[in-house]
């Protein structure tokens, strides 16, 4: 996993006023907090971090005010709901050689047996440990062939090598819904309104 260099500035200013001028100047303020040191509040900058958070549990190495380096992963990050632009970001500080609990995208490939069935996904994310240096991208499961009511647990799953599951091995991930379900529901609701058509 690569590591994306972003240079942080401390602030001391907070609160509505202060955000708006920060995002006024195309940055983002955000804190960096973890390993019980006080939280750090930072500026970071905007087109930067956007770009970096495009990968999941990107690992940033940021320089504050010039003076120390230190590694953090992204833990939260606010958008405004209309425009998309970053409000805010949480990062948790971490160490290399460190273990930290991260969800990990789930991507399916293959196609489902035939007959028009339906793939669900209940986890989008899989919660996994990692060191902290060392977070995969994302997991690839298999769906190739799958009838409806096939599932796969999250035991099914291969990791990569340093990587354990941070969650219940029967936690179901993937799914195959049966495609008629929906069509008798839609039958039923014909029913129900030829029927309220002839009273």
């Amino acid at each position: 996993m690569s590591e994306v260099k972003l240079t942080a500035e401390t602030r001391s200013e907070f609160g509505k006023g202060a955000a708006r001028r920060i995002r006024r100047e195309n940055k983002v303020p955000g804190v960096l907090y973890g390993h019980g040191s006080d939280p750090l509040h930072l500026t970071l900058p905007g087109h930067e971090l956007l770009l970096a958070l495009r990968t999941p549990n990107v690992l940033i190495s940021l320089d504050i005010d010039g003076k120390s380096n230190e590694l953090a992963i992204p833990k939260s990050v606010q958008r405004d709901p209309l425009k998309g632009f970053l409000e805010h970001v949480d990062l948790q500080l971490v160490k290399r050689g460190e273990k930290v609990t991260v969800e990990i995208p789930v991507q399916a490939e293959g196609e489902l047996a035939p007959g028009g069935n339906l793939l669900e996904h209940v986890l989008n994310a899989l919660p996994v440990e990692a060191e902290a240096t060392h977070i995969p991208e994302a997991v690839t499961v298999s769906v190739e062939g799958l009838e409806a009511g096939a599932s796969i647990h999250a035991k099914d799953i291969t990791l990569p090598s340093g990587v354990t599951l941070a969650v219940d091995e029967d936690a179901v991930v993937l799914q195959v819904l049966a495609a008629q379900a929906e069509e008798a529901a839609e039958g039923a609701e014909t029913e129900g309104a030829e029927e309220v058509a002839e009273a």
